[in-house]
């Protein structure tokens, strides 16, 4: 009897995910610069360009995030070519394919077709990452942008946010993903503290602000201080993207002029980490500055202007 409860409990662990063995920050050696990037293609395609030199040097030579959705292909396998191409690097991915996806902004729109649909897409995700180091940002807005949204839809929404966030703790252990948590003049700290709790904020790292926006880092850090001390009985980290908050926040947010890079990919900051979630020069939409161009295709001009605050 005790041979077999033994035996029992041995194939429990065998089976059982892997736990964390160390941060993703230790086991890396810095952040990944992706040779493939939008700015970075543009880059290499464009020698005879007169902001080539400067988009080069200020942007396509630095760390940024690469952002999966459904134009990704067979996600498990995109994202396990990306992962396994990052060497010794740490890459930073955004999962972006929640049903209804941008719902009340509409510049972004799509995402996977139905909730199982999602589900199966964002198992694939985590299970592409493996035991791999990575850093990962989940459905950036999609527990912000609740205002057009009836609570049948708010509820299918958490419960998919919810599940992706069990199958990065089962599949990924070497990643620390985060909850987007939208920004600093969004949603009042203590709601997004409840919706990343009903979401599953427990079972990642953390919660990340400001993506694709341009909120200051210290106006994130006093915000992202507040959202994790409304948690109950427990606090959480948190990053922000500074990839265009050099200049702050001017009252829009879809393709401003006069916006700025901000601090280039770095652990700390005020925060666990300071990343460029947002590609700079890829569009926010068919707006301000960039009125013909469409969300998430890089603008040279657009890159231009955040190098110099224009």
């Amino acid at each position: 009897m005790m041979r077999a409860l033994a035996l029992a409990l041995l194939a429990v662990v065998a089976t059982a995910p892997a736990a964390h063995a160390a941060s993703p920050v230790s086991l890396t050696d810095g952040f990944y610069v992706d040779p493939d990037s939008n700015p970075a293609v543009w880059v290499r395609t464009h020698a005879s360009d007169g902001r080539q030199a400067d988009i080069k040097a200020n942007i396509s030579s630095k760390p940024m995030a690469r952002w999966f959705g459904n134009w990704s292909g067979d996600i498990k396998s995109s994202v396990s070519a990306y992962v396994n191409k990052t060497g010794t690097k740490l890459p930073v991915l955004v999962a972006y394919n929640i049903p209804g996806r941008d719902a009340c902004g509409g510049h972004s729109g799509g995402g996977a077709g139905t909730p199982e649909a999602y589900r199966a897409w964002i198992s694939a995700f985590a299970a592409g990452i493996g035991s791999r180091p990575a850093v990962v940002v989940i459905e950036s807005d999609s527990l912000a942008d609740f205002n057009c949204l009836d609570s049948a839809k708010i509820a299918e929404r958490t419960a998919m946010i919810k599940y992706a966030t069990e199958q990065f703790k089962a599949k990924a252990p070497n990643t620390w993903a985060y909850l987007d948590a939208g920004n600093a003049q969004w949603v009042p700290a203590a709601t997004m503290a409840g919706r990343l709790d009903a979401a599953g904020v427990r079972n990642v790292r953390g919660f990340s602000l400001n993506v694709s926006n341009y909120h200051t880092t210290t106006a994130s850090t006093t915000y992202g201080n507040a959202v994790s001390a409304s948690f109950s009985g427990y606090t959480k980290p948190y990053v922000i993207d500074t990839s265009r908050n050099g200049n702050g926040h001017n009252g829009e947010w879809c393709n401003p002029g006069g916006r700025k890079l901000g601090t280039p990919a770095r652990t700390g900051g005020g925060a666990e980490m300071l990343l460029w979630v947002k590609v700079p020069g890829d569009s926010d939409g068919k707006c301000g500055k960039a009125p013909n161009v469409e969300a998430g295709e890089f603008d040279p001009q657009l890159a231009y202007d955040l190098i110099h605050g224009y």
